[in-house]
């Protein structure tokens, strides 16, 4: 893993609270609701990445951007995993969701009976592996009956309906706290 990455801390109306972002001179290479697993230093106030990552994050959480269109870094990726999140941000957009079997098929990863049989699963695995969540939306993966996963539990879980609600996919609840 590269470690010349700088981490931006970007505020966010998430149930987790700030984000992390580590950028390096080709991109976006991780996200994190996580302080302890930041490997790197924080970028100076007057970083042009940092001030445009914040300006991007924020303008998505007020629901007037609907892609953050900030260049990725891949390095933190590879295999099977590279081509599944690839798949996942170039084909399914804003306010759109797939299942953990449809995206195994779209991305063609998983080819034998026996791939096939678990690419659901492996899907599953590799969303909750995403170093790029909400630029490479894996918020946006859900079961073939229900929501399915994420992260962390009943908070992790809150924080894919709050996302799918700013997206319009999930109607707001009466105590939605997004945008209007």
């Amino acid at each position: 893993m590269e470690t010349n990455a700088r981490w931006v801390s970007v505020q966010s109306p998430l149930p987790t609270g700030p984000i992390q972002v580590a950028v390096t001179d080709r991109g976006v290479v991780s996200t994190s609701f996580w302080h302890d697993e930041l490997p790197g230093e924080p970028c100076p106030a007057d970083d042009e990445r940092a001030t445009t990552v914040a300006a991007r994050f924020a303008e998505y959480f007020a629901g007037e951007r609907r892609t953050l269109s900030l260049p990725l870094d891949w390095s933190w990726t590879e295999g099977v995993q590279r081509q599944v999140l690839q798949t996942l941000e170039h084909t399914v957009g804003y306010g759109r969701t797939v299942t953990y079997g449809e995206l195994a098929t779209r991305s063609g990863a998983f080819e034998n009976e026996l791939e096939a049989h678990l690419a659901a699963r492996a899907v599953g695995q590799i969303m909750g592996s995403n170093p790029l969540f909400l630029l490479v939306p894996c918020h946006r993966v859900v079961a073939a009956d229900g929501l399915g996963g994420f992260f962390g539990g009943e908070l992790g879980m809150d924080v894919k309906r709050w996302l799918l609600t700013l997206e319009g996919v999930l109607p707001p609840t009466l105590d939605w706290d997004g945008p209007s």
